[in-house]
């Protein structure tokens, strides 16, 4: 891991530059804790009695001009019952983040204002400048337990991110998981103003599936697969100025296509990298799917939590891989967050970057979830939430700054495939100051739990004289491999596993 210091640090002076150095890793052993304080955002009023209440899981957030909207699952449903959540929670603001106001997406599940579902999952936010609509796509759940049907795709609008109508259903089939839904808001995009939405037929085909809208979110295209008809979950579209949009998604690694033609067609995937992974201690739910996110001239980055960096693959970094065509992907590089022989383990990661900015000039934050001891077990394992910036494209970072925690795994509510703060969580920037979004966890009250949604009260503070770090001399352990067996499923829950014969090799552009 190396270091960008001043000049002063050189020649005469390079002892100062030694003990400076040393100290400087000590401190990455243990994270500082971010000078701002939390922010509650939101609260689970709901009162269904199929769900662990108060709970709140899995955010995403996307910013335009000073409003910022975050969804997310509101009442996780507990593995023993079935899956997903009360309903899908918003919370918004539309003053930069200094106050917020929340509630329930109308007439998505029985348990708020005349839904006919009975729950909804897997939230993601977008807006379509064009149309001046905010878009939160769901899944609302069709199959409520294990294991032939699961859920449809349907998107709610809104004009100004604080009052919603009732969901438009983009796919009715009963057999999807995992959707994301974003817009093409570059005025000079021969598409300006299409809103894609992608998703998997968990249940049926595998396949990832793409729908186009070009008129707001009111109506949308069948879900069209890539021309190769991959399987796959958790896909990330990111649009490009020019229009091309590309779809980064788990399938048996980091994989990706794209279309350059608007959504009419979509080209043959191709892969962007493995992945090797160390178990998550206490059975943490963590499918480690790629986030996504993209700078002001096109450049797609896709992190994901890897453990290819550590001897023994004992702990997971934080992992990058970039592109600027969607075809040709940069070698998989580590976000030196702290030592590779620190006892951190790191997942769950949300990427966001500035679009005011690109190149090696791209401002980029990372949030992500994190153990101190990677070797905890249930009744010790202390879950804490952490960042890390960039001022230069992702050449140098800070070192990690923990925002919050600890946590106790105990205090989370249990999915079918673990207990869950959340599958992907939100970082955007608002005016070129950047925000995450998060789930919390307290001590529960009695039985009830006690977790919810959170952000920062002031952005999350980027210093241009903090330390920053490279890891261009950190190298994959020759022969490293995960430390558990590798599975890839369709469906985010882990029962419907992708065959091998499925996995994509080539690295091929389309």
């Amino acid at each position: 891991m190396k270091s960008s210091l001043p000049n002063f640090f050189r020649g005469r002076n390079a002892f100062a530059l030694s003990m400076l150095l040393l100290v400087l890793c000590l401190a990455l052993a243990l994270p500082s804790r971010a000078q701002t304080s939390l922010a509650r955002i939101s609260v689970d009023n709901l009162t269904n009695t199929d769900s662990d209440h108060k709970t709140e899981v899995e955010p995403d957030m996307f910013a335009w001009g000073n409003t910022i909207v975050t969804t997310f699952h509101v009442a996780r449903r507990p593995g023993s019952v079935g899956w997903g959540s009360g309903d899908v929670g918003f919370s918004t603001s539309i003053d930069g983040g200094k106050t917020w106001h929340y509630g329930n997406l109308p007439g998505l599940t029985v348990n708020f204002k005349g839904g006919t579902y009975g729950a909804a999952a897997d939230p993601s936010v977008a807006y379509d400048a064009k149309h001046g609509q905010w878009l939160i796509s769901t899944l609302p759940l069709a199959g409520l337990d294990c294991c032939s049907l699961i859920g449809d795709v349907a998107v709610s609008r809104s004009t100004n991110g604080l009052n919603w109508g009732n969901p438009i259903i983009i796919d009715k089939t009963h057999l999807d998981d995992k959707n994301w839904t974003v817009c093409d808001n570059t005025t000079t995009s021969p598409f300006y103003g299409n809103c894609y939405t992608e998703w998997d037929q968990a249940f049926g085909t595998g396949d990832v599936l793409m729908s186009v809208s070009s008129d707001g979110g009111k109506t949308w295209g069948p879900g069209l697969a890539s021309s190769d008809r991959a399987g796959g979950l958790g896909g990330e579209p990111v649009v490009q100025p020019n229009g091309t949009v590309i779809v980064p998604f788990e399938g048996g690694g980091i994989d990706v296509f794209s279309s350059t033609n608007g959504g009419v067609s979509w080209g043959r995937s191709q892969a962007i990298a493995s992945i090797s992974s160390h178990f998550v201690a206490a059975g943490l739910r963590n499918p480690n799917l790629p986030s996504v996110s993209i700078d002001g001239a096109g450049k797609v980055f896709v992190v994901w939590s890897d453990c290819r960096f550590r001897s023994g693959c004992a702990s997971n970094d934080i992992v990058m891989s970039t592109s600027t065509d969607g075809k040709t992907w940069s070698a998989v590089t580590r976000i030196p967050i702290d030592s590779t022989t620190s006892t951190f383990d790191h997942f769950i990661p949300g990427i966001g970057v500035d679009p005011a900015t690109s190149g090696a000039n791209a401002h980029i934050t990372i949030v992500y979830y994190y153990y101190p001891n990677k070797s905890c077990t249930t009744s010790t394992c202390q879950l804490d939430v952490g960042f890390t910036t960039s001022l230069d494209g992702g050449t140098t970072w800070t070192a990690g700054v923990k925002i919050a925690g600890p946590m106790k795994v105990g205090w989370l509510p249990n999915s079918d495939n673990g207990p869950m703060v959340a599958d992907y969580i939100g970082v955007s920037y608002v005016n070129g100051s950047p925000f995450g979004v998060f789930a919390v966890a307290q001590a529960s009250v009695g039985t009830t739990f006690n977790e919810a949604m959170f952000t920062t009260k002031a952005p999350l503070p980027v210093s241009y004289d903090t330390p920053r770090f490279s890891s261009i001399n950190d190298h994959p352990v020759p022969g490293a491999k995960s430390d558990h067996e590798m599975k890839f499923f369709y469906d985010d829950e882990g029962h419907r596993e992708i065959p091998r014969a499925r996995w994509i090799t080539n690295t091929e552009p389309q």
